[in-house]
Order: structure tokens, then sequence, then C-alpha cells
């Protein structure tokens, strides 16, 4: 329901306040958006009459946010953030077709990245907007139409569908491998065990899957897969990594399963890879194509190997 034109601003009423309020002053308010200081002070003044709430306490030649124009600011920012990132989206692709997509990094950079131009060949009239995300997006907070993230494929607010499972397998490089002499699940204690702060327990849990000690399991921990397989190539430990990331560092010798085993020691992880979008947003065009589009292309690439 859209809100009564008395709750809503005009856009310049906004932009001052805004201004003003990040940058706190009036003066490089005005500087910052061409106009004159009393323009300025006009607007913000016409701004608090509208809305019958004082959102600057003026103290001499400075002003203060009060708590309540405080949040008001904060909201008002993202607010003319998605403005501005709508304008630019329709300006870049004036037929609508944007698809905003939210990614994890090495996934985006190791498996997507390359298959992308079969996508936008195909899709021509489709402008693609990728951001990087660890941690869990909020549709409700972020102009996301979908995300590419990993897990137990259950998030509020979003539907999903499932892209592949996952399997990780211990890997280290050729020299810690021959320097050990891993032979067992046990062995692996004796080296350097490399984390992941997304997966603080991997090692317990691949432990104890393969009957081994899985108690005070310590190492250096990092935030991203591309960084931790860097590391274990250097050789300064033996990480768990999934096996469709590595395909090129194993192919190329550069990473070598750590154990000689039928499966290599490899453990199906119980949370996978999910393409997911808000439900609002499930018949926008460009994510039913792309919607479309990875699911063959994982299919296509599981066809051939895990």
């Amino acid at each position: 329901m859209i809100a009564p034109r008395r709750f809503l601003p005009s856009l310049s009423h906004l932009q001052a306040f805004e201004a003003a309020a990040r940058t706190g002053s009036v003066t490089l308010a005005a500087r910052e958006l061409n106009l004159t200081q009393s323009a300025v002070s006009r607007q913000i003044k016409a701004l608090e009459e509208q809305l019958e709430v004082e959102l600057f306490h003026r103290e001499r030649q400075t002003i203060r946010l009060t708590p309540g124009g405080e949040a008001y600011a904060r909201d008002i920012r993202d607010a003319l953030k998605k403005i501005g990132t709508a304008s630019l989206n329709l300006r870049a692709n004036p037929l609508g077709g944007t698809l905003n997509l939210a990614i994890l990094p090495t996934f985006g950079t190791r498996w997507l990245a390359p298959r992308l131009p079969s996508f936008l060949n195909a899709n021509p009239g489709i402008t693609l907007n990728l951001m990087t995300r660890l941690t869990v997006f909020d549709f409700a907070l972020e102009p996301l139409d979908a995300a590419i993230h990993h897990g137990l494929g259950r998030w509020p607010g979003a539907e999903t569908v499932l892209l592949r499972e996952e399997y990780v397998v211990p890997a280290c490089s050729p020299a810690l491998k021959a320097q050990h002499g891993f032979a067992t699940a046990s062995d692996l204690r004796a080296a350097p065990l490399l984390h992941l702060t997304t997966r603080p327990d991997a090692w317990e849990r691949w432990l104890r899957v393969h009957n081994a000690p899985a108690e005070h399991v310590q190492g250096m921990l990092f935030d991203q897969f591309a960084t931790v397989a860097q590391v274990a190539r250097a050789g300064l430990g033996v990480a768990l990594l999934p096996t469709f990331l590595i395909e090129e560092e194993l192919k190329a010798g550069q990473l070598v399963r750590a154990l000689d085993l039928p499966d290599g020691g490899e453990m199906k992880n119980a949370e996978a890879y999910y393409l997911a979008w808000p439900a609002e947003r499930a018949e926008h065009p460009p994510l039913r194509a792309f919607r479309e589009w990875i699911l063959a292309e994982m299919a296509s690439d599981l066809s051939g190997a895990r």
C-alpha cells in the first residue's frame, strides 16, 4: 500500500536532509548539492514541517541530528541508494532486463564466471549485475533479484532450487603429502589443518565420518576458499575443499588428495548450493531466463563428473 502523499516528501528535500545529516554541515551539504546554504536550510525546514518532527538540534552555527533524525537519515540514505541503483539499471537497459545477483566469491570466479558468456550471448537484452556475499543475504533489505548461496536451502522469505550437492576432500601440496606419508584419516592430525570461518566444524565432521579422533582440532582460519586453497598449495597444511572448485589444481598437480583411498576421503556435506529468490520476483523475466540456464548448465556439468 502506497503511503499518503503527506508522508512522501519531495526528492530535493530528502537529498538536502541526507547530505546535511551525512556531512554534519549545511555548508558542506550546499556545496555538494550546488545550492546555497539558505536553500538547503529552507528545504530541511520544509521537510520538518511536513513531517511535523524536528530532525536537527540547531546550536549557533552547528547542527546535530536528533535521535529520530538519525534513524530517519539511515532509512532515507538506503531509499535514495535504491532509487539511484534502479535509475542506473534502467538507463543501462531501458527494456528492464536487469538481474541483480548475489554470489559466493569462489563459486562465482571458479564455476560461474567462465560460463557466463554463454548466458549473455543467449540473452543479449539482459544486464547482469554481480555482488559477492559471504554471509546470508536479506531480500527485504537488499535490492537483489536472486542469490547463489551455500546452506540447507531454507532462508526466510526465499524460494529456492537446488543447484548441486557438495563433496569435500582433504587436499594438500604434493610435497606435504610426501613429507607426512598420510595413510589413514588419523594421520592427517599430524599436519596443520586449515579451516574456513563459514564451516568451522567441517574438520570435526570429516574426522568423525572417517572414524578418526575429532577432539581439539586446531589450525589456521580463513574466510574464503580461494585463500585456503592457495595456502594449501604452498604446503602450509591440509584443507577440506569442494572437489568441483579445485579441479584445475588437481589436474595440474598443484594440489593432490591427501589420502590414497578409493574415494580420496570424500565426504558429502549436508549443505549444498542453491539459487534463491524472493517469491515476488519468481517470474521476473531475466531471473526466469537465468534460472533455466543455470539449471541446464549445472545438469550438463554434473553429467560429466561429480
